[in-house]
């Protein structure tokens, strides 16, 4: 794999891309994409210079018709073919994945119910590295759920190819132990009039840093990215995000909600769409929404928008943080509401549109089942 330098850079679309993390200068902590991250807590995933252990492996139930679940060679045509690192953790990831789990949806294949995969992670000792290839093939619908549970220090690549006509719905849960430390990269792909519905939920791990990008490769691309993530402790959850439009009549939509409750809780969002010179008709949208239940947390939010063409459909971003709202608090406590339960059905209402976009009955109820446990421990 070749080194991509386009210098001097003037985008985040056009920064330093490399598969080997020898191109890329150590972290400090003073570089733009890496100041609200606490670096010391990313272990040895910072130096990029430590042997990779051994990844946990995903596993799944029976497979519907038309979908295949594999494992590759890392020297397989696709891998690469979506995702090239733009930062030193994935590009060691890269290198250090000892294969890949390929997941394909062949083309024209209609699925009733999710693929559900499942990661679970047996210790944090040692730096572990995957990496994914999530392939739709053209025409095909599909809903497929990542969840991610255990204790693990991993550094991991997810590649999406959704390929012409063809709809993805992808649920990613990050349900890690309260010891895991997860640095994942994941880029999305789409095709002439493909789309995609990312939901992707943030609950456990100490320290989670998720970067989430998207490239178009044909008109009437849309992407639907909606987030949902509660910070609970000293937890630290940081979501990143680049939408590149690079072409014309491609739409985007960036919703994320977080809550956080704790005397040190942190969480990060920081929401990059570029609509570039040629991507005439672009219609595009990003907002984010923090809710602080106590004292002692923090939410920083960075919304970006660069737009080089005026011809376009729309283009806003939003950003709102507060404190829970006495007002509500009052209104439902003046009705007989135990105190308690009212804070429960503020947060629900909170996150209840978010949780509504999982296709997943039994995973809603969960989520929502984990989300109360939080607020329970809080006012114990």
């Amino acid at each position: 794999m070749s080194t991509e330098v386009i210098a001097p850079p003037k985008t985040k679309s056009q920064a330093l891309r490399s598969f080997h993390v020898a191109d890329f200068p150590a972290l400090t902590g003073r570089e733009e994409e890496w100041r609200f991250t606490p670096l010391k807590r990313l272990r040895g995933l910072v130096a990029g210079d430590v042997t990779a252990v051994a990844a946990p492996k995903h596993e799944h139930g029976e497979l519907p018709a038309g979908v295949t679940v594999s494992t590759v060679s890392r020297s397989d045509a696709r891998i690469g073919g979506v995702l090239t690192p733009f930062d030193r953790i994935s590009a060691w990831a890269y290198e250090n994945a000892a294969d890949a789990l390929l997941v394909d949806v062949a083309k024209e294949t209609v699925l009733a119910e999710p693929v559900v995969l499942r990661l679970h992670g047996h210790g944090a000792d040692g730096a572990a590295a995957a990496h994914t290839y999530l392939a739709v093939g053209a025409f095909a619908e599909a809903t497929v759920v990542l969840e991610q549970t255990g204790s693990v220090t991993l550094a991991d690549n997810v590649e999406i190819a959704v390929a012409d006509g063809a709809k993805l719905t992808l649920v990613t849960v990050a349900d890690w132990a309260a010891d895991a430390v997860q640095a994942q990269h994941i880029k999305v792909q789409l095709g002439r009039d493909a789309k995609i519905l990312h939901v992707q939920v943030s609950l456990g791990g100490d320290l989670v840093r998720q970067f989430t990008s998207v490239d178009y490769t044909g008109r009437g691309g849309e992407a639907e990215l909606y987030g949902l993530y509660f910070a609970d402790g000293a937890q630290h959850i940081e979501h990143r995000l680049l939408v590149d439009h690079s072409v014309p009549d491609c739409r985007s939509y960036v919703g994320y909600r977080g809550a956080l409750q704790g005397e040190g809780a942190h969480t990060v969002w920081v929401g990059d769409v570029l609509i570039q010179d040629q991507a005439t008709g672009t219609s595009t949208y990003e907002v984010n929404r923090n809710l602080l239940l106590s004292d002692g947390a923090r939410a920083d939010s960075v919304p970006n928008l660069e737009i080089e063409t005026g011809e376009i459909v729309g283009a806003g971003h939003a950003s709102a943080t507060g404190r829970f709202d006495d007002e509500q608090l009052f209104y439902l406590m003046a009705r007989g509401i135990p105190e308690s339960e009212a804070r429960k059905l503020v947060v629900r209402g909170f996150f209840a549109e978010l949780l509504g976009k999982i296709p997943a009955e039994d995973l809603r109820e969960r989520l929502g089942v984990a989300i109360e446990a939080r607020l329970e421990k809080a006012g114990s």
